[in-house]
């Protein structure tokens, strides 16, 4: 017989062994394959992030020459046309419009007394190539004072006008945007100094890129509150604002003079999210999206430095590099329930503009997807990291997939209030909005340890470069999405639920 302290000692080894085998990852690879995915990985985010391309920024020759590679690698690994138009085969266009400000001019008259506002106390925007708006005694125009308020309770007797409102931190856009629908023909916004003003021209300053189709007739000014009160006298500024703070305030005309100019420069072009396709052998059952933004920022480094491209490695040559290896993985394996799209979407970082125009016009009807899976920045964290699950409590039963079989690969969930912060700042947000279910899962956001550092350092800068990627947490990525993919992609595995029904 064994004796009591032996058969301890050899309880111990075997709840040590049963432990080990329990966390030992089930999609484990012998290292000479990991070594063969890492270098499919590597060759992918060489060529989308090399200098060559630029930084790949939409609208320019890197963009297209991203494009371009991005549908040769679908077409070498085996994937069809996911854009069901027999007339496009793998491109989904996205109409896009560049604008930069260039000049602007500000006047405001009181009586016979006419006042050009300096640069250092305006600042005046519009999308278009040229606006002008005009308003106060005589000309029909009247100038309208609203307060903090957005106009709403004059309703259809503020089209034409020109609003003139308080600035109110974090409601001005909302504002703005209320009164350009009630057809304010220009909004001033009255900021309290020249800071604030300062903060204004650094954001709109800047060249903006929106999608077409959004593009708003819009003609918006800015005033420091010291400016205005020049013009129009001190007291009456002062009796205005507190009026404004009455609950009982309404909007009121004043009897100011105005004219509001502002030139841009402008560019329309095509861009486009290029979508492939793993055909399923159950036709109707539903389909599976994977998603990753091809584009970058192009040249963004300091003027004057040595090195100025934005080769974007990490973010996000390395999502389509997982893209594309995903794909010829899952085409090589055993067949695949429903279809499965992978599509490299452009203008993620302009404001999620290409899955916006996806989401409109979708090649698939939405409904029917009953998963999407975007792979963004992937590339920075080791080997065994947590799982960042960006996305988490918007689909229960896609949640439950997701948290077995992290579990069962052995691994564990990371800091989920960090995940939780990067919700709206990727493309799957756009989906989450349509009510697909979509998720980020990523060892990059699992830990503040692993994430902060790239972000100080790399994220947006010259120096996510190709040679600096960490493909250890990227592989083990890439084998969790293979497994629960092919899950998904079962309807007896994974039944679609009511409201995603093809």
């Amino acid at each position: 017989m064994i004796g009591a302290r032996a058969a301890l000692l050899m309880a111990v080894l075997v709840s040590l062994m049963l432990t080990a085998c329990a966390r030992a990852p089930v999609a484990s690879l012998p290292a000479d394959e990991r070594s063969a995915i890492a270098a499919r990985l590597r060759a992918d985010i060489a060529v989308l992030a090399g200098d060559d391309l630029m930084g790949r920024k939409p609208g320019t020759p890197g963009g297209q020459a991203a494009s371009d590679y991005i549908e040769q690698r679908m077409t070498e690994i085996g994937l069809v046309s996911g854009t069901n138009d027999p007339g496009s085969y793998w491109r989904l266009p996205v109409d896009l419009l560049a604008t930069r400000p260039e000049g602007a001019t500000l006047t405001l008259g009181k009586g016979r007394r006419a006042v050009v506002i300096a640069d250092r106390d305006a600042a005046v925007f519009t999308p278009r190539r040229r606006a002008l708006a005009i308003g106060g005694p005589g000309t029909g125009v009247p100038v309208v004072f609203v307060g903090n308020g957005d106009g709403s309770v004059l309703g259809d007797a503020l089209a034409g006008a020109v609003a003139v409102m308080l600035a109110d931190p974090g409601r001005d856009a909302a504002r703005r945007d209320a009164l350009f629908r009630q057809q304010a023909t220009a909004v001033v916004t009255v900021l309290p100094d020249a800071a604030a003003l300062a903060e204004v021209r650094r954001t709109e300053n800047r060249p903006q890129l929106q999608l077409a189709a959004d593009e708003q007739d819009t003609l918006a000014a800015y005033i420091t509150d010291e400016a205005l009160a020049g013009v129009i006298g001190a007291r009456r500024w002062s009796n205005l604002k507190r009026e404004a703070a009455l609950a009982d305030f309404a909007p009121l005309e004043l009897n100011l003079a105005i004219s509001i100019e502002a030139t841009s420069d402008r560019r329309e072009f095509a861009s486009q999210n290029i979508i492939g396709m793993i055909p399923g052998s159950q036709p109707g059952s539903g389909a599976v999206l994977l998603l990753a933004h091809w584009d970058h920022l192009g040249e963004c480094g300091a003027p004057g430095a040595i090195d100025r491209i934005c080769n974007g490695a990490a973010d996000n040559a390395s999502g389509v590099a997982m893209l594309l290896e995903l794909g010829r993985r899952l085409k090589q394996g055993p067949a695949l329930g429903r279809d499965v799209y992978f599509l490299a979407t452009t203008a993620e970082e302009d404001g999620l503009l290409g899955i916006r125009a996806f989401v409109r016009n979708p090649p698939v009807p939405l409904a029917s997807i009953v998963a999407a899976f975007n792979l963004d920045m992937m590339a920075v964290a080791p080997a065994a990291s947590p799982v960042g699950f960006i996305g988490r409590g918007q689909a229960p039963q896609l949640d439950a997939v997701i948290l077995d079989g992290i579990t069962a690969s052995g691994r564990a969930v990371g800091d989920q209030a960090l995940a939780d912060s990067f919700l709206q700042r990727q493309d799957g947000w756009a989906l989450v909005q349509a009510g697909v279910p979509s998720v980020l899962l990523s060892t990059s956001y699992g830990s503040r340890a692993v994430l902060d550092p790239f972000l100080q350092t790399r994220y947006h800068q010259p120096s996510d470069e190709a040679d600096r990627i960490e493909l250890g947490g990227a592989i083990d990525d890439l084998l969790l999405h293979e497994t629960i993919i092919r899950q998904i992609a079962d309807p007896a595995s994974y039944p679609a639920s009511a409201e995603a029904r093809p």
